[in-house]
């Protein structure tokens, strides 16, 4: 059976290519019922994120790629003409070397990304319960989801924040520690905003609070995330209650003055209050950081943290490709064993038949001998047969590469007129 992995991403199709061939709208399940029921190959896992849609297939021969890219393409309603030169189809070890490094992060367009090995697992289980999967896929994504836990454990790979709103949830973590709990008021309805936000509530803080020049903005992202929202005119109270306050106005003038702020801090007995300033041009006054127990960051502040964590991780690419390289040479040996199966054994079935009719012609003429004498030439004549055949079969296993091994398999299957499973 054959390997592939058939798809587009953010590193061959631009997005807006990429957003019509989203299996995410229909849902995973459909797609792969798609699949199965034009029975393009025995086993399918559809990967679908935000940067790619891929199609993992084991298959018994090369028609299925084209087949699956061509399903893509019909699927989600595009012309095929369209989306042909973006799709990427890898084959054999370089299919798993490609899903490796999907696991591990390191073909994420922010590289070391943790989400990417969720969505790796989802598909394989999604995968799973509609029975697509086969021996070679179980392989290949159970080795992916080892793969990505290794390359975080044994790398710094995924350390670091390395955007601007994650390092915002960096520096408040360094301040309070668990977020759990804690008070946030977010100022502003936008994007930034919003992805500062949508991390905090990751981290499970307590009352989130937004509030907008319009308020309506303020209230579709209070939906959106489980919060509150507020008026405008009620941030100062709002200001009083927050442990953490994230500001991305958009506002050409500062929003948050320091007499503000000082006048917040006052009701407050020295609790900290934590200000990310996310705007451009900024949102709070500068002076307001002087305040004590203040903790104020601009935008400058975090990029400083994301350049750093990007320089770290760098560094620490080179190691995860090892590592993803040392697995991909395992699968491949794995592969190679496994192709190279039927042959192994239809050549020791064969020799040991030849050694039974061989002892078998001579019966008249051992049949004098004891017991333990038959017994010790049949242990002596199957010993040599074993050492006959471990060259041959040591040279199958550890072929360079898919195509020695099948070259290999082929020539033994033709010499000696093997009758294999997949020549029959």
């Amino acid at each position: 059976m054959r390997l592939f992995a058939v798809g587009v991403s953010h590193r061959t199709a631009p997005v807006e290519l990429r957003e019509t061939v989203d299996f995410g709208r229909r849902g995973l399940p459909a797609a792969i019922a798609a699949l199965r029921e034009r029975e393009l190959a025995p086993e399918t896992v559809v990967l679908s994120t935000c940067n790619r849609a891929e199609i993992y297939v084991g298959a018994e021969s090369d028609a299925a790629a084209e087949s699956c890219g061509r399903f893509i393409s019909e699927f989600n309603g595009v012309a095929w003409d369209a989306l042909a030169p973006h799709v990427v189809v890898y084959r054999g070890p370089d299919a798993a070397h490609h899903l490796f490094r999907v696991a591990a992060g390191l073909d994420s367009l922010v590289v070391g990304e943790p989400q990417i090995l969720g969505q790796v697992k989802e598909a394989f289980s999604a995968a799973s319960e509609l029975k697509a999967t086969g021996a070679l896929t179980h392989r290949l994504f159970t080795t992916a989801f080892s793969v990505g836990k290794r390359v975080r454990s044994e790398t710094g790979v995924g350390e670091g924040a390395v955007s601007v709103s994650f390092s915002a949830i960096a520096l408040a973590r360094k301040i309070f520690g668990r977020l759990k709990g804690l008070n946030v008021l977010v100022l502003g309805a936008g994007e930034m905003a919003t992805l500062t936000a949508t991390h905090l509530r990751a981290q499970e803080v307590g009352q989130l609070t937004i509030t907008s020049r319009t308020l309506a903005s303020a209230e579709a992202l209070a939906r959106e995330l489980q919060g509150r929202a507020v008026a405008w005119t009620s941030m100062p109270q709002a200001l009083s209650a927050a442990d953490i306050v994230v500001s991305a106005t958009g506002s050409p003038e500062t929003v948050l003055s320091r007499a503000a702020v000082e006048d917040a801090m006052r009701p407050r007995r020295g609790r900290p209050l934590f200000l990310i300033d996310i705007a451009l041009p900024r949102d709070i006054e500068a002076d307001a950081g002087s305040l004590d127990q203040v903790f104020l960051y601009n935008i400058d502040d975090l990029q400083g943290i994301v350049k750093e964590n990007l320089a770290r991780r760098s560094s620490e690419v080179q190691r995860a490709e090892t590592i993803v390289r040392e697995e991909v040479d395992r699968f491949r040996a794995w592969m190679q064993s496994r192709d190279v199966v039927p042959t192994v054994v239809a050549l020791r079935q064969q020799f040991d038949a030849i050694r039974r009719a061989e002892l078998q012609r001579l019966e008249p003429k051992l049949a004098p001998l004891p017991p333990e004498a038959r017994a010790r030439l049949d242990e002596v004549t199957h010993l040599i047969v074993e050492k006959l055949l471990l060259t041959p079969t040591e040279q199958l296993k550890g072929a360079e590469d898919e195509a020695t091994a099948l070259a290999y398999a082929d020539a033994l299957n033709r010499l000696f007129r093997l009758r294999t499973k997949d020549n029959e």
